[in-house]
């Protein structure tokens, strides 16, 4: 009998190249795990309400009572809750065209792009235009999108940090074109060097690759780092000269845990810098209510701006979008509140502050617990987590660890992740699954558990590690940068 539509051997050759880590083998063996009845902590992905953040009350109030409007002719409404919250779900339901149950334009909602394109003109300086922002179920759409448009065939490349979130080597496979890596340096802080980015788009050239843009993550997913201005326009420049395409991930552009270098967007550094680069480098940026402070994402709200892109080219994404109608619409309000907030005065104003700043202030003490005690394990290193969600240290594992995991069939630092995942729980991503220097290994795992649990996961891990480092140690020498 011939093979079938979908029978494995008939199935699209781009889908079976796509790997995931952050849901991979790990997470699988961790699924099992629990099942069994093995208490795991999951800090293989950045999902701040399943490890116990609280969800901002003022949003939750607003889009309750969207879902439900009725509840606004209850005579007891402004009983359970505050006018402010009222106010706001009646403004969002005004644009709407039948609720939360009807579709909106592919784009979204008109009056929340307009509210994104004010937020970018507050943030940077420069106006935004709401018919180049659409909004997205999750800022990964956006970004399945917009390579989706960019790749024509596997002649067409995309430079990306390695590290690297999964998310863009994955889809970069799915769509068939070819991934050019540029790396990041962990000695200089994870530091990115304009050299070895000339050096990636030479030898792929030389490979007969057609490098047509260059994606940026800041702060940094999993390495944690922030660009600095100088970073910034020199990767702009880079653009301009090597006629590439910028995709600007800003995704954690809330998550920033030191003062000496705050987030900054690539727009408005690209504006900064004047003709002819701000009216001729091509830029998509990105941004979501997933993380931050906000943390929501199970609600699914993204958007994407676009700077210097042709209106022909446009009206060709906005025909994609249309493919799937809509974006889902109780994620444009969630994403409206966070870009148009609570002002001083307001009734909820005051409990806003306090739930989203105690929030960012314990993660600033979190990924300071969890750099401090990575580098207090033996033979780990680890750089301070500057912004997003993430550490991101090395394991130098012995050769005798490295042999045992040929042996058994693994890639070494998923052998060390899955002993670490047996012996304590937790569930964490090798740093094989973002890409790495040969005969580096990492591991990646979030800041996010609660901080009164951070300091027994730490000692946990602690005791794993040294015990693991001396089952294997022979003295011989290390894997290390």
């Amino acid at each position: 009998m011939a093979p079938r539509a979908l029978d494995y051997e008939s199935l699209n050759e781009n889908v079976k190249k796509v790997q995931y880590a952050v849901r991979g083998e790990l997470y699988l063996r961790a699924s099992e795990l629990q099942k069994e009845g093995k208490k795991i902590i999951f800090t293989n992905v950045g999902n701040p309400h399943a490890l116990g953040q609280k969800p901002l009350t003022f949003p939750r109030q607003v889009v309750a009572l969207c879902q439900a409007p009725f509840l606004l002719d209850d005579p007891n409404v402004g009983f359970l809750f505050p006018a402010d919250a009222i106010a706001k779900a009646k403004h969002y339901l005004a644009m709407t065209t039948g609720g939360l149950g009807a579709y909106s334009d592919s784009r979204g909602m008109p009056g929340v792009r307009k509210e994104v394109a004010d937020f970018i003109e507050r943030r940077d300086g420069y106006p935004s235009d709401p018919e180049l922002i659409f909004l997205t179920d999750g800022a990964s759409k956006g970004v399945m999108q917009i390579l989706n448009t960019i790749i024509c065939g596997e002649s067409d490349g995309v430079l990306v940090p390695v590290p690297q979130y999964p998310l863009y080597s994955a889809a970069i496979s799915l769509f068939g074109g070819s991934l050019v890596p540029y790396y990041l340096e962990e000695t200089a802080n994870w530091g990115l060097d304009v050299n070895d980015l000339r050096q990636s788009v030479a030898q792929a050239r030389y490979k007969g690759i057609t490098v047509k843009a260059m994606v940026i993550i800041n702060p940094g997913n999993p390495t944690g780092q922030c660009l600095s201005e100088a970073n910034l326009r020199e990767i702009l420049r880079f653009c301009y000269q090597e006629n590439l395409a910028l995709l600007g991930d800003e995704v954690y552009q809330q998550n920033i845990y030191q003062d000496e270098r705050p987030f900054i967007s690539a727009r408005k550094v690209l504006m900064g810098m004047g003709p002819p680069m701000s009216k001729e480098v091509q830029l998509v940026s990105f941004h979501t209510v997933s993380k931050g402070y906000w943390g929501e994402c199970g609600q699914r709200g993204g958007y994407f701006e676009m700077t210097n892109i042709p209106p022909k080219t446009v009206d060709e994404i906005y025909k994609v979008a249309s493919v799937s109608l809509s974006p889902n619409v109780p994620a444009q309000i969630f994403m409206g509140l966070m870009v148009n907030p609570l002002k001083p005065g307001d009734i909820s104003y005051e409990q806003f502050i306090r739930e989203s700043k105690g929030i960012i202030e314990s993660l600033r003490r979190r990924a300071r617990m969890m750099t401090d005690g990575f580098n207090s394990c033996k033979n780990v290193i680890c750089n301070f987590t500057e912004g997003a969600m993430y550490s991101f240290p090395q394991i130098r594992l012995p050769p005798k660890a490295i042999e045992a995991a040929k042996k058994a069939g693994k890639v070494p630092d998923v052998f060390y992740c899955l002993k670490l995942l047996e012996a304590t729980g937790i569930s964490t991503v090798p740093g094989s699954g973002f890409g790495q220097k040969e005969g580096v290994f990492h591991l990646r795992t979030t800041i996010l558990p609660a901080e009164e649990e951070m300091p027994e996961i730490m000692a946990s891990f602690k005791k794993f590690n040294n015990e693991f480092m001396e089952q294997y140690d022979d003295r011989s020498g290390y894997s290390r940068l």
